[in-house]
């Protein structure tokens, strides 16, 4: 039996993250007998009507302790409990900021094989794909050893409801792991803005160079909060401090695969490319009619992005406002 565990993220307000679903999709193509949905401290009963329908057979509310919440070597230890208490052949959860770092500890614990921003994987040959040398070959890695964990990048396999859904059985499980006290949680600290993660985002509006300076990245905030997009940057704008790192991306920023990246006085070096080559539709703005991102995109506009992007932004509002009337 090929039983997986699908590590289950929501966000900080309780609700099922959209990339969870594309990441359940792989682990079923994988050729899964069973998923097991994990879903820590959380009312997994409510989200039940969400993840049959992508044929999650069991859902499972794991904890371990008072501490859980706290201490992510705790959290790791807990899962691996589940997987040896479950039979789960392997873990996969997305290659985000919380499931890279649970992944990895929960891997390391147990000595096993761990492959992180995957864009897919096989049960039956033990392989998954990784994106290798800024995205212009993809590897196939081999595992060994009777368990390993996979994180698959967000965005990256779209969402496929099951033949038929499944009738999910809902089941709590209490780990006695034990804290091994390396690292403790004080607090988490959130944006006070409702600000879309660049990696969960199905529309991400970037900027470069270009841009000239801090304040002017305000138009695309603009833009993209009428759209609930989320604004990210090249590396020439985070050097230039214009931006601060979190919002790179890039082979040295963060790696996305949205349904829509515009790039905005974004020249299209490699670097760059390696960290959005995976978005489904790419729109470059431009006025250099030579840069390298038209030979990349499926959408060019040779234009000046500060004349553009206001003139989308009020086309957008212009649409929103006979919508809301009607």
């Amino acid at each position: 039996m090929k039983n997986v565990g699908v590590l289950i993220e929501l966000d900080e307000k309780g609700v099922l993250k959209g990339t969870n679903f594309g990441m359940i999709t792989a682990a079923r193509e994988a050729g899964a007998d069973a998923l097991y949905a994990i879903i820590s401290n959380g009312d997994t009963e409510k989200y039940k009507d969400r993840l049959q329908p992508y044929g999650v057979s069991k859902l499972i509310t794991l904890s371990a302790g008072d501490d859980f919440a706290h201490s992510p070597d705790l959290h790791a230890k807990a899962l691996i409990d589940a997987l040896n208490h479950f039979d789960l052949q392997c873990l996969v959860g997305l290659s985000s900021v919380k499931g890279r770092d649970l992944l990895a500890r929960a891997a390391a614990f147990l000595d096993a094989p761990l492959v992180l921003d995957c864009l897919g994987f096989d049960l039956t040959e033990k392989t998954a794909l990784k994106s290798h040398f800024s995205g212009k070959t993809v590897a196939t890695i081999r595992f060994n050893g009777d368990h390993f964990f996979c994180g698959i990048r967000p965005n990256a396999i779209e969402p496929k409801p099951a033949a038929a859904p499944s009738d999910a059985h809902v089941e709590a499980f209490q780990s006695n792991a034990k804290d091994p006290g390396l690292l403790k949680i004080e607090k988490t600290l959130h944006s006070e803005k409702d600000v879309v993660e660049l990696t969960e985002a199905n529309i991400i509006i970037s900027g470069g160079r270009a841009m000239a300076s801090p304040e002017n990245f305000k138009i695309l905030h603009e833009c993209a909060a009428l759209i609930n997009a989320a604004v990210g940057a090249s590396r020439a704008a985070v050097d230039a401090g214009y931006v601060p790192h979190s919002m790179q991306v890039g082979q040295t920023g963060k790696t996305v695969s949205p349904k829509v990246y515009i790039a905005c006085g974004i020249s299209g070096a490699i670097q760059h490319f390696a960290g959005m080559k995976t978005a489904k539709k790419i729109v470059a703005i431009n006025w250099d009619k030579d840069a390298p991102i038209y030979n990349k995109c499926d959408y060019g506009l040779p234009g000046d992005l500060f004349e553009v992007i206001p003139a989308l932004t009020k086309v957008i509002k212009e649409i929103k406002s006979r919508e809301s009337e009607s």
